[in-house]
């Protein structure tokens, strides 16, 4: 049986973590704000898992985790499927309709 975990709870997870790899590196919260460019509230507030995520990301560069990123949110590969539907609206070839159009005419 799974449980799922709410947004919150699963915020305030990834916040105890960062907590967590920053005590590793043996940095204050002031330090890691610092090295992000954030406030120190901020990165408390990181720590609680209540941050925008441009924030988190900076965080998590202040800390060297980036490469964790990859494992966090692997990219994602269009399936063949929608690739297949992509196909269809793919421009095969320019009309020349604007270029005659505006033929003679300088647009700035």
């Amino acid at each position: 049986m799974t449980i799922e975990k709410s947004s919150a709870a699963l915020s305030e997870e990834l916040g105890e973590r960062l907590k967590q790899a920053r005590l590793n590196l043996n940095l204050t919260q002031s330090e890691v704000a610092a090295l992000a460019g954030v406030a120190r509230k901020t990165v408390l507030n990181a720590e609680k898992g209540k941050v925008q995520l441009e924030v988190f990301v900076a965080i998590m560069i202040a800390l060297n985790l980036t490469d964790q990123l990859n494992l966090f949110l692997p990219k994602q590969e269009i399936s063949p499927l929608q690739l297949a539907k992509l196909e269809g609206k793919k421009r095969q070839r320019a009309s020349g309709v604007h270029r005659e159009k505006n033929k003679g005419r300088l647009e700035w």
